[in-house]
């Protein structure tokens, strides 16, 4: 039974990081710590195997254990969700079963990674893996990371099918969030992530949130309460202060991983290991790291 229901699901969401020892195995205590960091940041909610969670890389079973973890470090404290994927409706259904078996109050769908269809099979897609379930479901509309997606009045009409489809998850310029928003007609709260870059203008088109890796998230946290305080200006200088940090983590998925993954890791004083195959650091990466980290100083205690 989710905790919180779809209304209380708003502001600022760290998507998690899977942390990986020296034998490419995930990681308890780093995982643990990780949310640890993100709820003394003040995060309003908390997410996990999204692309940032290099889910492609987990077993199913990892998959599974990421999700137990999770659950039993957030306690409770904030909305949960997972993502699910998976390359048929069985398989999205498995994994939406033991979100709803930990504790999950929402659900983020993507696309099946296998093929690509027009938008009527992934509408009958979507509703099928929506219809398993009483959580409330997200759609991750994504194209420019997955390829595929659907536009914002195929969004409409899937939401029209089926009532349990509550939220979009986006992943794209303020503009075409701004063209989602207005042409579903506010029907379904929409979160934007792409590591919080331009922040303050998707709360000002009515983004309900953000969902970004733990890298930045303190200052987004302080952007999101301040612009809801309509404190504008202080809002506007916390964005201003993760800017240069978010811009160079945010050149694609592998560069998230590396380099942003690394940047919190040197925030909270955790090692990094890596699992293969993956994007390698270079020296000059390596350098802006250490000099974000520096500027933007360890987590909140």
């Amino acid at each position: 039974m989710a905790k919180f229901a779809p209304d209380q699901i708003h502001g600022i969401h760290a998507i998690l990081y899977a942390l990986f020892d020296g034998h490419e195995k995930l990681d308890r205590a780093a995982m643990r710590r990780q949310v640890e960091i993100c709820l003394a940041c003040g995060v309003h909610g908390m997410a996990a195997l999204g692309l940032a969670s290099e889910v492609a890389k987990l077993t199913e079973v990892e998959r599974r254990t990421v999700m137990d973890w999770t659950a039993q470090d957030c306690a409770g404290k904030v909305p949960l969700a997972f993502t699910i994927s998976g390359s048929s409706v069985a398989e999205q259904v498995a994994q939406l079963r033991h979100a709803e078996s930990v504790g999950a109050d929402w659900v983020i769908l993507q696309p099946p990674p296998a093929g690509t269809y027009g938008a009527p099979e992934y509408i009958r897609f979507f509703g099928r893996v929506a219809e398993a379930t009483d959580l409330p479901v997200a759609i991750q509309n994504a194209p420019a990371f997955f390829g595929r997606g659907l536009t914002s009045e195929e969004i409409r009409d899937l939401v029209s099918l089926h009532p349990n489809i509550r939220l979009v998850k986006g992943e794209g310029p303020v503009v075409d969030i701004a063209g989602l928003i207005e042409h579903t007609e506010g029907c379904v709260p929409v979160f934007n992530g792409r590591g919080g870059l331009e922040l303050i203008d998707n709360l000002r088109i009515g983004c309900r949130g953000m969902i970004l890796a733990p890298d930045c998230v303190d200052l987004a946290v302080r952007a999101y309460e301040a612009f809801h305080a309509g404190r504008e200006d202080e809002a506007e200088a916390a964005y201003a202060e993760m800017l240069p940090a978010a811009v160079f983590v945010m050149q694609g998925i592998e560069n998230l991983v590396c380099y942003g993954k690394r940047l919190f890791g040197a925030r909270a004083g955790i090692a990094i290991d890596d699992r293969a195959p993956a994007m390698r650091p270079g020296a000059a990466g390596l350098a802006m790291v250490e000099r974000f980290a520096s500027r933007l100083g360890d987590y909140p205690r």
